[in-house]
């Protein structure tokens, strides 16, 4: 199984500090290992983790691969993204 990113993940990825950026590469690691867990409400596509209290991984299997749609250091810019306004 392969973590493949969008250019957005890879744009929200190179933002982060280097602390969170770990937490979130450990987190992708588990991923690899354990099947996806919850899905976003309303039918979408896309799986959502928390990494951290406040930080999200969202994310969409693709037969053998994990394509991260977005990395999202607090939730507050999770939520935004969810309702659209981004």
């Amino acid at each position: 199984m392969a973590i493949l990113f969008t250019k957005k993940a890879e744009a929200d990825f190179g933002r982060l500090d280097n602390g969170v950026r770990f937490l979130f590469r450990k987190h992708m690691e588990k991923l690899m290992q354990m099947p996806p867990r919850r899905h976003l409400r309303h039918g979408n596509p896309f799986f959502c983790e928390n990494v951290v209290e406040q930080a999200r991984l969202v994310y969409q299997v693709d037969g053998e691969n994990i394509l991260i749609i977005r990395c999202f250091c607090t939730h507050k810019e999770y939520d935004r993204w969810f309702r659209g306004e981004n």
